[in-house]
């Protein structure tokens, strides 16, 4: 089977995208982009931890209610989080209603108000462990690698809850860490020219105010 799906105009991308309408402009205009906002970050970590026996098709139609359940996922907000917004969360038709799954979340806020307090950004941290160009798999052959093993270690460490080295690859993948299109995808040259523009941050940068 190949690796690439003719899309509507005709161009070659990845084979994944053609499972639902949703997403093509998914992978077209988000996935494998880089990314240094720390709110879009903690966003995507926390979905990534809702997927967890899950398909990304129901996480990503549920995406807005996510949204709004979780104040935008405003770290600082959702830190301040309480039992009785657990139990709201828990009456969410609108996402995933997992006890465990929300209560991570908010524990993961207030981890990540800690880190953010020692490391100067979620973002800083996070791009400390973008794989080096020669050490990559060839794209979408493996579910984790040395560095997601390496950053769900250190976040485990830390107090984070739900990520586990395939979750954290997962969000590697989406925040653009890797570029993990296939060489035929018209996407890949697109990420690959805003991975070069892009301005890894660094610490003191990006904050986030607890």
């Amino acid at each position: 089977m190949a690796d690439t799906v003719a899309g509507p105009d005709g161009r070659p991308r990845c084979r994944w995208c053609a499972a639902t309408p949703d997403y093509l402009a998914y992978h077209d205009r988000e996935w494998g982009f880089p990314v240094s906002d720390d709110r879009r970050l903690f966003e995507k970590l926390s979905l990534e931890g809702f997927q967890s026996g899950l398909s990304w098709r129901t996480i990503l139609a549920k995406r807005e209610n996510f949204r709004a359940a979780f104040a935008g996922f405003d770290v600082a907000q959702v830190a301040r989080f309480t039992e009785a917004d657990v139990a709201r969360l828990l009456a969410d038709a609108g996402i995933v209603r997992h006890r465990g799954k929300i209560e991570a979340v908010i524990n993961n806020a207030q981890r990540a108000c800690e880190l953010v307090a020692k490391e100067g950004s979620l973002a800083a941290y996070v791009w400390r462990f973008e794989p080096a160009p020669d050490g990559l798999a060839a794209p979408q052959t493996v579910s984790t690698s040395a560095e997601s093993v390496a950053l769900s270690k250190d976040l485990k460490k830390r107090g984070w809850r739900f990520v586990g080295p395939t979750t954290v690859y997962a969000f590697m993948q989406a925040m653009g860490l890797v570029n993990d299109h296939v060489e035929d995808c018209v996407i890949r040259a697109e990420v690959a020219r805003a991975r070069a523009a892009f301005t890894r941050p660094h610490q003191g940068l990006d904050s986030i105010t607890p």
